[in-house]
């Protein structure tokens, strides 16, 4: 018999063989059903013995870390935007340039369907996955590997020959139409917010806490071009580069097509926009790409985006039809979004029944009433919107639409922030907000309740053992027990976490409560000054005025919160369950020479975060603040420093670098 190592060995290797040719080659040789006994086998194998686990093994593609956030990752080659095209015009406008910096025209174009989905870099260090990055801001980004690693056609290792030594390659995390509607579908049907549209949901999917539910969302990647490559020839064009993602085990898009000047490119770009809605998943028009590296190494880039290569995007569909209600949905934050019940029309190569209004003051724009014939319009091919209200076919007594005077879910307040666009529901107890608002109450930053993550939370609201807040602190091992994450051991660890978090200072409690504008800072600042939460939820406005940096868009915040009943039960029913309502006397050391100065910390830290550095000067008595002013005792300057730095040294305030910033705090 096998040892287990070989057997482990065998099974990675034959398993990452029907992983290519079912998501690369799409010819797969076994049944799904056969592909799952041999991971189940693998997975049982890694279990019985744990030291036989790698982290490029096909067993990772299930998920099972919970990731408590995303770091930064800064890209070594900026990941670019593409300046946009619309009409064939544009295109040979496009043409004309290259041909200008070149002084002749180019050896051919590269096309390729412009998937609408998340940009993601894939770092590759001999021939294994060691990174997955979001784009970011194009200069740094998020490190999403672990849920990377789930998605199956994300290759783990490398296949075939001349694998580079080192080798960042770029691409798009994208879902299919089919998967989106039964995400959507299983969201409904547990009386959740759906997703916008499948961008939306891959790119809420892929930053997941816990990697089990972006497993369970069926991402998929197609690569398109590559941001580094080391120790090995790089290829001569980018058709050359897709031939070899291919062969070491990436998938890419069949839509591409070589074009040899452009009159052939507009050709295409004509030809596939009747194409378009066939494709399985979403795009939003093609990419044109200079196809030789040299030539493109030439052209080079502005600080925005590549000379060599354009999006070549299609013009939004339009069609008429009338609005015949509306309906008022309560996002995760408690904001109410008025959407359009429209008649039915087929736009964009599907029906059309809803329409986002996107917010009341875009309602008041449109002077959008039911009855009025409307022009929708498919921005992107993905979201339908009303673009213009036909006001000479408005039949007669139509009223305008108005904010509702309650919340539509829960019948509490709504309000309008000042300066602000939205309105909100402002009831703690409102259900649409409920699972958002456990999320922020068990944070890192709020009660710091270990283990209470975006699944935990899933099943519980679910099974309806939790529907308010206070309900977190009621649960027993049994409860815990009933649901398929739990065993004894996390049971037990999760029921201590709760416990400890009753003993968190009223600081902490506030900002976990949600309060709209009320930040970490904020929070401290109102547990510093009125140091019980009697005296917080009773406070006047002129008393919330009083306290440091607390203006009046805050103040009037704080008090209509407070003054909700839902809130003061809130309030009465976690003072109940034992928490914490008083915020402790400051531990300062009674010869700390930090007392009262102030920190701006910016760029990146490496031996701490920056809220954790934050927390340390304000343990000696320092304040912590984010901008800059002659006030500013010292600002502290990490990697890639931004502004906040220039203008220290203009306004002659003192700036440290990170060992001289540790050396002062011993």
């Amino acid at each position: 018999m096998k040892s287990p190592k070989a057997e482990a060995q065998r099974l990675r290797t034959e398993l990452r063989e029907h992983e290519r040719r079912y998501y690369v080659d799409d010819d797969p040789v076994i049944s799904d059903e056969e592909y799952d006994r041999l991971l189940a086998r693998l997975v049982a194998l890694e279990a019985a013995h744990p030291e036989l686990r790698t982290a490029d093994s096909p067993t990772v593609r299930v998920g099972g870390w919970a990731a408590t956030g995303f770091k930064p990752v800064s890209h070594a080659v900026p990941m670019l935007s593409l300046d946009n095209s619309y009409s064939p015009e544009d295109i040979r406008d496009f043409d004309e340039r290259v041909r200008k910096v070149l002084k002749r025209p180019p050896a051919g174009y590269a096309a390729e369907a412009k998937i609408d989905g998340l940009s993601l870099c894939l770092v590759y260090e001999g021939g294994r996955l060691v990174t997955g990055a979001t784009r970011g801001d194009g200069r740094t980004g998020e490190d999403v590997t672990e849920n990377v690693r789930t998605i199956r056609s994300v290759p783990l290792v490398l296949h075939g020959p001349q694998v580079p030594p080192l080798l960042e390659v770029r691409g798009e995390v994208f879902l299919e139409k089919a998967e989106f509607e039964r995400i959507n579908k299983a969201l409904t049907e547990r009386g959740e917010e759906p997703f916008v549209n499948p961008r939306n949901c891959a790119a809420g999917s892929l930053r997941q806490k816990d990697s089990r539910v972006t497993a369970s969302r069926r991402l998929k990647f197609f690569a398109h071009s590559f941001g580094r490559l080391e120790g090995a020839p790089e290829p001569e064009s980018f058709s050359e580069f897709i031939a070899a993602c291919r062969r070491w085990g990436f998938a890419v898009s069949d839509a591409r097509r070589s074009c040899p000047d452009a009159d052939a490119l507009i050709a295409f770009y004509s030809e596939f926009r009747a194409k378009q809605f066939s494709l399985p998943y979403e795009i939003d028009g093609l990419v044109a790409k200079v196809d030789r590296r040299e030539e493109q190494r030439i052209l080079g880039a502005t600080a925005k985006s590549p000379r060599w290569a354009m999006a070549l995007k299609y013009p939004g569909r339009q069609a008429t039809t009338v609005l015949e209600g509306v309906e008022f949905s309560v996002g995760r934050t408690g904001t109410i979004t008025p959407v359009a019940k429209v008649k039915p029309v087929f736009l964009s190569g599907v029906t059309i029944s809803s329409v986002t209004l996107h917010n009341f003051e875009e309602v008041e724009r449109l002077d959008a009433r039911v009855g009025d014939t409307v022009v929708i319009e498919r921005a992107g091919e993905v979201i339908p919107k009303v673009v213009k209200v036909i006001i000479e076919e408005r039949p007669r007594g139509t009223k305008p639409i108005r904010v509702p005077p309650a919340c539509p879910v829960c019948g509490g307040s709504v309000r309008r922030e000042e300066d602000a666009v939205a309105f909100r529901c402002v009831s703690p107890a409102c259900p649409a907000q409920l699972k958002r608002g456990l999320l922020h109450f068990a944070s890192r930053d709020g009660l710091d309740i270990e283990g209470f993550g975006e699944a935990v939370v899933e099943q519980l609201v679910a099974s309806g053992r939790v529907a308010a807040l206070p309900d977190v602190f009621t649960l027993s091992k049994e409860d815990l027990l009933k649901l398929e994450l739990f065993a004894e051991k996390r049971a037990e660890n999760l029921l201590k976490a709760i416990a400890a978090a009753k003993s968190r200072p009223l600081s902490r409690l506030l900002y976990a409560l949600g309060i709209p504008q009320v930040g970490e800072k904020t929070a401290r600042d109102l547990a510093a000054s009125l140091r019980e939460m009697r005296r917080v939820a009773g406070a006047s406005r002129d008393e919330l005025l009083a306290v440091p940096e607390v203006g009046p868009i805050v103040a009037d915040s704080i008090a209509a919160f407070f003054e909700q009943p839902a809130a003061r039960r809130l309030v009465a029913e976690l003072e109940a369950a034992g928490l914490a309502m008083a915020e402790p006397d400051s531990a300062l050391p009674a010869d700390s020479r930090l007392a009262g100065k102030t920190f701006v910390f910016t760029g990146e830290l490496e031996s701490m975060t920056r809220p954790e550095a934050e927390e340390k000067v304000r343990l000696l008595g320092a304040k912590a603040s984010g901008s800059v002013s002659k006030k500013t005792s010292f600002v502290v300057v990490g990697a890639e420093a931004g502004s906040k730095a220039d203008k220290a040294k203009k306004l002659g305030v003192t700036t440290l670098t990170e060992a001289e910033f540790l050396e002062l705090l011993k």
